[in-house]
């Protein structure tokens, strides 16, 4: 029975150092890459390296056909590319994996500009996205699958996520994903600091289906000619085709060993995230960002680890605590170290304003976007407008129309400035919810009743249309038997057909949409109330009164304006009569300060008088 014992403890030490031996293989199968390892040098890496397609196979200029270059593998010699598609602009779903295996779905944190579809013809203007933000909804519910979403919106995208064909991907009946091939993170398109880098290239790449292609095409040692979307489905590499995408790679570039030097910054130039985020001001003229200016970069306060999750740097983000406003400025409490004046941020004093107005307003509120005056003004953005590629109609009236500043409250309660979009879109309602319905099919539907391409405006602007036309047009799709009733979002109201007129009523989904504004941060003699109260707080201070715009494709809208105080969900007569206190205030401080003076006199000399009657009083006892 011993034997027995024995047996059974050596079999479990077995078992035991098996175990042991698996999780150490384990550990040992997922090394740290040379490239995610800091060296301590602040003098960067010299990237001389070899060029790899998506086989692995080295790429060089004497490859007949070169094939384009594959980042995954190239950048995946030295750094965990596994990690990196799962970045924060790569990872448009917000799934990942995580150490279990189990699918999760990352937080999406606060509002951010959504993509907006547009078209003129069917008056549609819709904020899209794949992250389930609040007022946005997903591509494929407007009829867009992850290719054609690609095609459209890939220009400002570097790479990855939606636009690799994976078991996600939402496809369509025209994909041509064997064909365009997968658009993988292109890591140039952040870290190349080559002068001949050209990121609108690579947009141009995206918009001619040549996903493939399009990391090779950005770069500064490499051109693509041809255009996959002109191919049949049934096109496949080799085939003999003038449009068949084709590389050509600057030899004189490259070292007798096949290698190349590109230069790479791990710090992202400032140029790199100016391609997809800018801003043009319609109409007025906006000065830099104060902390550009200064001497910072994007990066100084955008940070991120090896695994590129991008702090965005507002109030309450998870692990951005010195990176916000008042944590470079003010300091972050109970943490380890002093993080105030982080980078040389000046500590803020705020003399004589009332503590109130930082529980109720955000820092951006007064510091950050275009002074508001009277009336918003409008605004492109690389995301909504394409700015900085090739063939955009540079018109000021093209579509999306986005207006700003617009100051409402944020999820944390506090008043922000935002950017501000209407939707435009027709739909179906059931139950109170509405679902949007594709514009292909409304002008597949509508045909007829809708303008002709030759007729829309050559800015780029709404295709003006009637009560009459909305009202026509609802009737034919009544008559397409939806489950729910055909509607039409525009101007801030849903618009659906009583008794042969066109009724507008209120809908949650016809509010707009509104982001919010964290640059041009202006400096503190540009910020609100460095003049005096009245620069918030009159009737015609923009910043509750201002004029915003109803911007929609309807006539009957035309000349429709809002004030900021009604989206700010506040009594507007309270709001209105408190401002008007504000006129009195510069007198009611003058006679207050007057009487504070005349009463400290009449204390002062009745104190006197007390004092010399009780210099008197002592003076008596004495004598007595």
């Amino acid at each position: 029975m011993r034997k027995y014992k024995w047996i059974v403890l050596i079999l479990v030490c077995l078992a035991g150092f098996v175990s042991f031996a698996e999780e150490a293989e384990t550990e040992k199968a997922e090394p740290t890459l040379i490239g995610d390892v800091n060296s301590g040098s602040k003098a960067g890496e010299v990237h001389v390296l070899n060029l790899y397609n998506d086989e692995g196979m080295i790429v060089h200029p004497q490859a007949d056909p070169i094939p384009p270059i594959s980042l995954g593998h190239t950048c995946g010699m030295c750094h965990d590319y596994g990690t990196i598609i799962d970045g924060w602009h790569f990872n448009q779903r917000g799934i990942v994996t995580d150490g279990e295996g189990e699918v999760v779905q990352i937080d999406p944190g606060r509002k951010g500009e959504p993509w907006v579809y547009w078209d003129a013809q069917t008056g549609v203007q819709i904020p899209l996205s794949y992250r389930g933000l609040d007022g946005t909804f997903g591509p494929e519910e407007i009829g867009l699958s992850d290719w054609e979403f690609t095609k459209i919106f890939g220009r400002h995208m570097p790479g990855g996520g939606v636009s690799v064909k994976d078991e996600n991907t939402v496809e369509g009946v025209e994909d041509m994903w064997e064909v365009s091939g997968d658009y993988g993170v292109n890591c140039l398109s952040c870290h190349e600091a080559e002068a001949g880098h050209n990121q609108a290239a690579c947009a141009q790449q995206v918009g001619k289906g040549n996903f493939k292609w399009a990391a090779t095409g950005s770069s500064a040692f490499a051109t693509v000619d041809g255009n996959a979307s002109e191919l049949p489905p049934s096109w496949t590499a080799g085939d003999a085709n003038p449009n068949a995408p084709k590389v050509s790679l600057d030899a004189g570039k490259f070292r007798p060993e096949r290698k190349l030097f590109v230069d790479l910054k791990k710090e992202v130039p400032a140029q790199r995230c100016y391609f997809c985020h800018s801003n043009k001001d319609i109409g007025g003229r906006m000065d830099d960002d104060v902390h550009m200016k200064a001497g910072l970069t994007c990066v100084d306060c955008h940070t991120n680890g090896t695994d590129h999750m991008i702090v965005r740097g507002y109030e309450g983000e998870r692990n951005a605590e010195t990176a916000t406003c008042s944590g470079c400025h003010l300091g972050v409490e109970d943490g380890e170290k002093p993080t105030a004046g982080r980078l040389g941020a000046p500590y803020p004093k705020h003399v004589g304003i009332p503590t109130v107005h930082f529980e109720k307003l955000s820092c951006t509120s007064c510091h950050s976007g275009p002074w508001p005056g009277k009336k918003t003004s409008y605004v492109k953005t690389s995301k909504a407008h394409a700015l900085g590629t090739h063939g955009v109609n540079a018109s000021d009236e093209t579509l999306p129309h986005i207006q700003w500043p617009v100051f409402v409250r944020g999820e944390d309660g506090k008043i922000t400035p935002n950017k501000l979009m209407w939707p435009a879109y027709w739909g179906v309602l059931k139950d109170n919810e509405i679902a949007p319905l594709p514009p292909k099919l409304i002008k597949e539907t509508a045909e007829g009743i809708l303008p002709f391409a030759e007729e829309l405006s050559d800015n780029g602007n709404w295709s003006k249309m009637s009560d009459e036309t909305v009202i026509e047009v609802l009737g034919v799709l009544a008559s397409e038997g939806f489950d729910g009733e055909p509607v039409y979002i525009a101007g801030g109201k849903l618009r659906r057909v009583s008794a042969g007129k066109l009724v507008a009523s209120e809908h949650d989904a016809a509010k707009p949409y509104t982001w919010p504004i964290g640059h041009n941060v202006r400096p503190a003699n540009q910020s609100l109330g460095i003049r005096n109260c009245k620069d918030c707080h009159s009737t015609k201070a923009g910043f509750t009164f201002g004029k915003v715009a109803v911007d929609s494709p309807l006539s009957s809208d035309d000349g429709a304006v809002v004030e900021i105080a009604e989206l700010q969900d506040v009594d507007i007569s309270f709001m209105r009569l408190f401002a008007k206190t504000f006129v009195f205030r510069p007198m009611m401080k003058v006679v207050g300060i007057a009487a504070s003076i005349l009463i400290g006199a009449v204390l002062v000399l009745y104190g006197l008088k007390g004092l010399d009657c009780l210099i008197k009083m002592i003076s008596r006892k004495k004598e007595q």
